[in-house]
């Protein structure tokens, strides 16, 4: 189903209106499945803006539906992959020391309710500290697939963070290199050894303390944006690990909000977006 947009407001009241034989409850599931999209953008966020001429689509994306827990939520599933959104403090992974409490173990039990012979695979990563989409496949060619050609499929992916200080731009690109100390912790460079690393940044407001900034990555290197914006003396609001001395919201302040990529089997351009936490929003003022 397609909509067109007359006069500016907001999704949920503007689905509500447009689909008068649909429960409340109905339209928010839609929403919480990722199954509606705002001008071919999939978007979960109730109050996501509407301005005249835009175009609201409902597609008939199914998932499960049954997955319920409070660190991940399923955004978008099909027979070859998952899209989520998961919290900060969940790992995308095990580790010799955690193997339940990840994304990666929590979507391998719900696949296998349906198929106990079912297997996860893992595409991407996001930090522990992380918050936002992330995908994984549900079998290893659509894996293989999405790694070989992350580059070209991935379209669009971007981050949105709270930042202690001021950028000297309002746009701008950090670019050096980035280096592994022995305690995992990566920093930025310019001529030591280390792997060429170039993140985008543009600034979206401006506060007293702290700023607000989208990011996108024209590299996708281990916690490289959490060095670059340390490297630039304004770290990401809550990272200790990574020079923050403050922590508004009780969390690092950085949440992969907006993905865009073609699907490896139907060659569908798929987007999504989160839209930015309101915690961050409320620490810029």
């Amino acid at each position: 189903m397609e909509y067109k947009v007359k006069t500016d407001g907001t999704l949920l009241p503007f689905l509500l209106e447009r689909m008068p034989g649909r429960s409340r409850s109905a339209i928010k599931a839609c929403l919480t499945h990722g199954q509606v999209a705002v001008n071919g953008c999939h978007t979960t966020r109730h109050d996501t803006p509407l301005k005249a001429g835009d175009t609201v689509t409902i597609d008939k994306i199914k998932t499960s539906g049954t997955l319920r827990h409070p660190m991940l939520r399923i955004v978008y599933e099909d027979a070859r992959l998952i899209v989520a959104d998961k919290r900060n403090g969940l790992l995308s992974v095990g580790t010799e020391k955690e193997h339940r409490r990840t994304a990666f173990y929590i979507l391998s039990e719900h696949i296998k309710r349906s198929n106990p012979a079912a297997r996860l695979f893992v595409v991407h990563r996001l930090d522990r500290e992380t918050s936002g989409l992330i995908i994984y496949a549900k079998d290893q060619q659509t894996q293989e697939i999405l790694q070989k050609n992350w580059k070209e499929m991935v379209l669009d992916r971007r981050y949105a963070a709270v930042i202690e200080g001021r950028l000297p731009e309002p746009n701008g690109t950090v670019a050096t290199l980035l280096r592994e100390d022995r305690n995992r912790k990566m920093w930025a460079c310019l001529n030591a050894p280390g792997e060429e690393a170039v993140t985008n940044y543009s600034v979206l407001r401006e506060g007293r303390d702290y700023s607000l900034v989208e990011l996108s990555l024209r590299t996708g290197k281990k916690n490289q944006i959490r060095a670059h914006m340390e490297w630039m003396k304004t770290p990401i609001a809550g990272d200790k690990k990574y020079g923050a001395r403050t922590n508004p919201a009780g969390r690092v302040c950085l949440h992969a909000y907006k993905l865009c990529f073609i699907h490896p089997e139907t060659g569908r351009k798929l987007e999504f977006s989160t839209g930015i936490p309101r915690i961050f929003e409320n620490a810029v003022v």
